[in-house]
This record gives structure tokens, sequence and C-alpha cells, in this order.
């Protein structure tokens, strides 16, 4: 379950249930919206105040990490599968994949939205950089 709170009055404004275990969770700059990561490996997009919802279905098995860019325009996941996914927000357009040589743990992307690092279960660290 996710929930959304107003915590200056201390009230909840949104539950989501979900039937699989989530992994990883990705809130974007902009306010608008939330992306939730999967054991299921779905990743679901989330309208921060209504109540629209995208599915996405790239990843072959479990979600593992999420990060929205600055701008807020896009994000990324990754997964036990060795994907690196690049979605644009909110509706989950695929914009780029990448195959690395084991699990993707983890993400981050710069402040400036150009370049992604993550982290695999081989215990490399990969750097791409972006270029739109």
């Amino acid at each position: 379950t996710v929930r959304s709170w107003d915590l200056r009055e201390g009230k909840q404004l949104q539950q989501h249930d979900f039937s699989s275990q989530i992994f990883a969770l990705g809130y974007c700059p902009t306010g608008e919206w939330l992306a939730v990561g999967m054991e299921n490996s779905h990743v679901e997009v989330l309208h921060a105040n209504k109540p629209d919802k995208y599915q996405l279905h790239l990843h072959e098995s479990c979600v593992l990490s999420l990060r929205f860019a600055t701008c807020g325009k896009w994000f990324v996941s990754t997964g036990k599968d060795n994907l690196l996914n690049a979605w644009r927000t909110p509706y989950g357009a695929s914009i780029f994949q990448s195959k690395e040589s084991s699990s993707v743990l983890s993400c981050d992307i710069s402040t400036d939205d150009k370049y992604i690092v993550t982290g695999s279960g081989d215990k490399k660290a990969t750097v791409y950089e972006v270029i739109y």
C-alpha cells in the first residue's frame, strides 16, 4: 500500500493498494507523479492528486530502483533483469533501454539531467551520458 499524506494537516490524501510487493519508489520533482516499482516487474505511475494511473511493462523481473530526472519529463527504472529503462513521464513511452551484465541494484541522475549512474550486482558502476 502507498499512502499520500498532507503533513501539515496530518491527513491521508490518497491510498493505492497493490497485489505485489513494492521494491522502489520515485517522486517527481514537479510534485505531480509518483512511480512505484514492484516485485512483479511492473512500474506504475500515479498522479499525486488525481486518480490517474499508468502501468508500464518492460521489465522481465522485479524492479529494484527508480529515479526521476530533475526536469520531471522522464525517469529511469532498474531491475533484477539487468535492465536500465528510461521512460517518458507520465505515460511511460520508452525512451531507451540498456542491458547490463548483472542485476541493476541502484540508480541516480545528475542534477543537470546529463548523466545516469547505475550500480550493479557484479560490483560495477556504469555512467551513461544523456544526449537529447
